[in-house]
């Protein structure tokens, strides 16, 4: 049988963590008498690891290393208020649910933390889907090609039997540099135009048409 992986981002592709990341990153900044980013500059970090990602978006001078505790703080603690939301975009699971019905290999590659990814999956039930799992912590974060390589190298996939789903392009610019694919959605962090303009193979805007690629990229690799 010809192997498929599909590599998945998590954030802004799966799950709907646009509200979580910026009532968060407000918080931490604002715990440290800090100006907050706005969502447009917040948008642009996301997939990136926390440490880079917090640097990026404080002035210089800043406690990197206070400013990513006190995020992870300011995450949990958004997490345990009563009305909290973190919903997965319609038709994710339904896609998941199909690509294992039909063979695939199905692996993650997010800047989450493990800690993160353990957190969705104790709200929504997505962890049988996933044959293997690559996170901020694991090694390099994107844009470098580390965790889709060592996603392949586990699962025993060649880079023309592989893509990655992502909505940022720090997740277009990872599968670039691994070699495979790169199918950009556009309901996410990351902007169509966004995506076409660092390479991006497809853009997709509904779960209907990325169905549809899905399809004829296993057609085309068996």
């Amino acid at each position: 049988m010809t192997l498929k992986l599909a590599i998945w981002d998590m954030d802004g592709t799966i799950v709907d963590s646009r509200e979580v990341i910026q009532t968060a990153m407000e918080r931490c900044f604002e715990s440290m008498d800090l100006s907050p980013p706005s969502y447009e500059q917040t948008r642009k970090i996301v997939g990136l690891g926390l440490e880079e990602a917090c640097r990026t978006l404080a002035p210089e001078g800043t406690d990197i290393p206070k400013l990513t505790e006190a995020y992870r703080q300011a995450f949990v603690a958004r997490r345990a208020e009563a009305d909290f939301k973190e919903p997965l975009y319609e038709g994710a699971q339904e896609t998941l649910d199909r690509l294992a019905q039909d063979g695939w290999l199905i692996a993650m590659a997010t800047g989450k933390s493990h800690r993160g990814i353990r957190a969705i999956f104790e709200m929504h039930p997505l962890e049988d889907y996933f044959d293997t799992i690559w996170c901020a912590d694991d090694g390099p974060g994107k844009p470098h090609p580390f965790m889709c390589e060592q996603a392949m190298a586990a699962l025993g996939a060649e880079p023309h039997q592989s893509l990655i789903i992502g909505d940022a392009v720090h997740d277009i610019r990872m599968g670039l540099n691994a070699g495979i694919r790169t199918l950009g959605v556009s309901w996410g962090f990351g902007e169509a135009q966004e995506l076409s303009q660092v390479g991006a193979h497809e853009i997709h805007h509904d779960f209907t048409t990325l169905n549809t690629s899905l399809d004829q990229f296993a057609a085309q690799v068996a």
